[in-house]
């Protein structure tokens, strides 16, 4: 059984037991569940929402919040000396799906 949900502006397919980094959430260790649920799949059967499944929610538990490795933004302009470097880390929170219901 898989479901595909929607968080921080992104849609994540998630079976539960698995974790996955989604945008900054809540502090660690709290419970979290995700109501905008978008399809859930089981065996044959296939549901869809429009846009979302009524009643579905996927339950989380939130591990740690972090912040991703960095990723080097350079600006440059050729013949005129101009070279800007920036260095940007995106922060991220680690959950673990428990539960999905329809």
């Amino acid at each position: 059984m898989f479901a595909i949900i929607k968080t921080g502006g992104k849609q994540y397919k998630v079976a539960e037991g698995q974790t996955l980094k989604v945008e900054k959430l809540v502090h660690e260790g709290a419970k979290v569940s995700f109501p905008e649920v978008l399809m859930i799949a089981d065996n044959d059967t296939i549901t869809l929402g429009a846009p979302f499944i009524k009643g579905a929610k996927v339950e989380a538990e939130v591990l740690r919040d972090a912040k991703a490795k960095k990723v080097t933004v350079v600006k440059y302009k050729a013949k005129i000396r101009y070279k800007r470097t920036r260095g940007h880390r995106q922060q991220f929170t680690e959950v673990k799906v428990s539960k999905i219901t329809a």
